[in-house]
């Protein structure tokens, strides 16, 4: 791979602009709609120079760092200026939707796509809050579909390697939203309802690790995350569910001072989480 182009230069556009830079040769081409992005990063020498927006895109990798509306509103709007050779990604927190509007799109136009998620972020978005390790250590999950080219895989498994990350994992889009919806989506439901609690306002000189480990991704925004968890509905309303049900275990058996229950329930929660840390 000679060429990236980076469609969207916030926390995750940015962070991974800044890391090819870093850990390679490959030419970076930028785009954002906020010229004063574009501005900085190329003072900063996050990408080699900016697409206007019009003229034909030439890259072998194009990736779309947008939220799910905006990435399938690009491709609407600007795929008959992409280059006909180049691999088009997206870093989306949904797959199964953005792969079923995206792919057919692509295809007509002679594009091959291959859905992916990058499992980092901070809680704070913008260029200004990007970083060339962001992605170091953590995971990254590819979503091909019966027919993508194994030669798009590659280039996608490529750029894995180039941003450091720990695990690479390939799989299906709806495999994807099911595990999601778990592992990233309801922690954010949970915190959000946490914080929501009257006392939070409250929590100073009250709170220490358990406070801020249960809270910390409650600041999330809110455009982007509902229209995730709305793309996402069958997954997240049964994981929602299934954390009603368990927090209702604990309500009965601490109503009915039911000691023992208390404990079989605390301990089931114990060993299995022991066991995922070993």
């Amino acid at each position: 791979m000679n060429s990236i182009a980076i469609i969207g230069l916030g926390l995750i556009g940015g962070s991974i602009a800044k890391a090819v830079k870093n850990n390679s040769d490959i030419k970076v081409i930028g785009f954002d709609i906020d010229d004063e992005t574009l501005f900085a990063a190329k003072e900063l020498g996050a990408i080699d120079k900016a697409w206007d927006g019009h003229s034909i895109l030439v890259a072998d990798l194009i990736v779309l760092a947008m939220s799910p509306s905006a990435t399938i509103e690009f491709l609407k709007t600007k795929i008959d200026s992409i280059d006909k050779n180049a691999v088009i990604t997206d870093v989306c927190g949904v797959k199964a939707a953005i792969v079923s509007d995206c792919i057919p799109l692509c295809s007509e136009h002679g594009l091959e796509f291959v859905g992916s998620h990058p499992m980092a972020g901070k809680e704070f978005n913008g260029f200004k809050n990007s970083d060339a390790n962001l992605f170091y250590n953590a995971s990254y999950i590819i979503t091909p579909v019966q027919g993508t080219k194994p030669q798009a895989i590659d280039i996608i498994k490529e750029l894995g390697r180039i941003l450091k990350f720990r695990k690479l994992t390939v799989t299906t889009p709806e495999n994807h939203d099911r595990m999601i919806a778990f592992t990233s989506q309801l922690p954010h439901v949970l915190a959000g309802s946490y914080v929501r609690l009257p006392p939070c306002s409250e929590h100073e000189g009250y709170s220490a690790g358990s406070y801020n480990d249960v809270s910390r991704v409650a600041t999330i925004d809110e455009n982007l995350w509902s229209e995730l968890f709305l793309l996402n509905k069958e997954e997240i309303c049964s994981e929602i569910r299934g954390l009603i049900s368990n927090l209702s275990e604990y309500l009965v058996a601490i109503e009915n001072n039911d000691k023992e229950e208390l404990k079989g329930i605390i301990k089931s929660g114990r060993l299995i989480k022991e066991r995922d840390i070993k």
